[in-house]
């Protein structure tokens, strides 16, 4: 339990990271008052010491911060909440407030544009078009990668095979979200099973 009486102003710091990507986005200060109401309400709320007040991310942007875990570090005054971002976190549109430092191409960034070429088609989209042949030619399709793969992997050449793998993997992605499924979903059943 975080002791907040070690700080003279009753704020401890707590460290924002995005729970998919394990970025940091961000750090602000709570209260015992902005801890409870981040664990009520499951979007991070801070203590605001420029307004004074309660202060909930996204309050006036709706980039809110999706608690997914709460975290106190060994000497319990210090927090790292785990939260799934709505939308940048900076005021200058960045997703983290230290800047760009996961400019690397990520699964997460592959599902956004999956997701949004589900949502909003385009003819010359070739996901767009997955999506449009429905269900069970998308789960062909990843049949067909899946034969692709095992073939390649006898052979000793590289670029066919990590080709191959990006194919399978990219397909495997389309099929979750015509499922309505994320990656995050396979990697909780995952994360259970280590567990046992």
């Amino acid at each position: 339990m975080i002791d907040f009486s070690k700080y003279t102003d009753g704020l401890a710091p707590v460290i924002i990271q995005d729970a998919a990507t394990q970025q940091v986005l961000m750090l602000g200060f709570m209260n015992a008052e902005a801890l409870e109401k981040t664990k009520k309400e499951g979007k991070v709320t801070f203590f605001s010491r420029n307004k004074q007040r309660l202060w909930t991310k996204g309050e006036t942007s709706n980039n809110f911060l999706l608690v997914k875990e709460i975290l106190e570090d060994c000497d319990a005054d210090t927090l790292l909440i785990k939260a799934e971002p709505q939308g940048p976190t900076c005021h200058t549109g960045d997703i983290s407030c230290f800047g760009k430092a996961n400019d690397r191409f990520s699964l997460q960034e592959l599902e956004k544009v999956i997701r949004d070429r589900r949502n909003n088609p385009t003819e010359k989209s070739y996901t767009a078009s997955l999506f449009a042949k429905g269900i069970n030619k998308i789960a062909q399709k990843v049949g067909e990668e899946a034969v692709e793969i095992v073939i390649e992997a006898k052979d000793d050449n590289k670029d066919l095979f990590l080709g191959e793998a990006a194919d399978l993997l990219f397909h495997y992605l389309v099929l979750l979200q015509a499922k309505g499924f994320e990656l995050n979903d396979v990697l909780e059943v995952l994360a259970a099973r280590h567990k046992k």
